[in-house]
């Protein structure tokens, strides 16, 4: 896999690294996007032969001492120590403090990094025995800046098998790009991170769930309506479930309907942002539509904006409606994406009538590069 030498989060990262050495740093993403090439090709410019790299994958006995073991060789030879998929060791986050906890005592301390692929299984070690030890930083799906630059995809191409780098080499064969994507990426998240680790009645079911929901990009759709096209004699309860296990491995992003109510808005049915326009044309193969097009550019101007790490949501009042609505402290900003066919911008106006203070934004194909060049830089300027 190439290297992009301006991969936003491997910033983010080595800022933190240089301000928090004594914080332990948390990268987590998508599998198969680069976290580990990139990293190692940060490391190398930055600290030469000064850093230690595990992949507990490669380590079938990865256990608490095997950990402890790769701490204490970098403590011993002073350099960096990175371990990967580090959600495969059990009980990684205790074991990973008890041997911060013991170095600020000792005082021979360490740079440690650790990467992980999972959501679900990365935030409870964190939030159960990290607290306060880490910092966190979160790679994405490429987007088209960083393809173009690795890979000379055009806007075409990546509107259609965007997101994934590994895959991109096989654009020339469509049947080997879907074999790929969807057997060595899409199932492999979802057998490794999700069931192997998750109660799931039915993978099949499951499965269909998720083929479903990649159906719909940037799209809002009722609890009800998916269960009914499971065909399922389950609950709600049970879809909400499904997609927050999607949402935990990186596949989907669902956003609430923003209200000042915040019972409202965990009420509301999500609108589904599936996490690469890859997921959308590998079920069909087939020329996108011009309503496609425009659906799989909303999809995209999404996945951009969660980039900014801000609150996300869709608004809908009636007939009114506001594709994205983005909310950092007291700043509001409401978001309608304009893909080529003309599109009145009735909700951002009712929506401004409502909230008066909120910031009107248009995002079109003309300006869209300068919102991936700098998300936060975008919305307030």
């Amino acid at each position: 896999m190439k290297v992009v030498k301006n991969l936003k989060y491997i910033k983010d990262l080595s800022d933190k690294l240089s301000r928090y050495p004594h914080l332990v740093q948390v990268l987590i993403g998508p599998r198969q996007v680069g976290k580990t090439t990139s990293i190692i090709a940060f490391l190398k410019q930055h600290y030469a032969d000064g850093f230690h790299y595990y992949n507990s994958e490669e380590h079938f006995q990865s256990s608490n001492q095997w950990v402890q073991e790769c701490w204490y060789k970098a403590q011993k030879q002073n350099k960096v120590l990175v371990i990967d998929e580090v959600q495969k060791i059990p009980d990684w986050a205790q074991v990973i403090k008890a041997m911060w906890d013991q170095q600020q005592l000792s005082g021979r301390k360490i740079k440690c990094i650790v990467l992980g692929s999972s959501s679900l299984s990365i935030q409870k070690g964190l939030s159960e025995s990290l607290a306060g030890r880490f910092m966190l930083t979160q790679a994405f799906h490429w987007n088209y800046t960083e393809s173009k630059e690795g890979y000379n995809l055009s806007w075409e191409e990546y509107l259609e098998i965007g997101g994934y780098p590994g895959a991109y080499p096989m654009r020339e064969n469509l049947s080997d790009w879907q074999n790929y994507v969807k057997n060595s990426l899409v199932q492999a998240v979802i057998e490794k991170d999700i069931l192997l680790n998750h109660t799931v009645k039915s993978p099949a079911l499951f499965r269909q769930c998720f083929e479903i929901l990649t159906s719909y990009p940037a799209q809002e759709i009722s609890y009800t309506k998916l269960l009914g096209q499971l065909q399922n004699k389950g609950n709600t309860d049970l879809i909400k479930h499904y997609l927050s296990l999607f949402e935990g491995a990186f596949l989907i992003k669902q956003l609430s309907k923003f209200s000042a109510g915040k019972i409202r808005q965990k009420a509301s049915s999500p609108k589904i942002i599936p996490l690469c326009p890859a997921f959308y044309y590998m079920q069909t193969l087939s020329a996108l539509t011009s309503k496609e097009k425009g659906r799989i550019f909303e999809l995209i101007v999404g996945m951009a904006l969660l980039r900014s790490g801000y609150e996300m949501f869709y608004w809908r009042d009636g007939q009114y409606e506001v594709d994205y609505v983005l909310k950092f402290g007291k700043n509001l900003w409401a978001i309608e994406v304009k893909s080529g066919q003309s599109k009145k911008a009735n909700g951002l106006l009712r929506f401004n009538q409502l909230y008066p203070d909120a910031k009107m934004v248009m995002i079109n194909q003309e300006n869209y590069i300068e919102l991936e060049k700098d998300v936060i830089g975008f919305l307030q300027s």
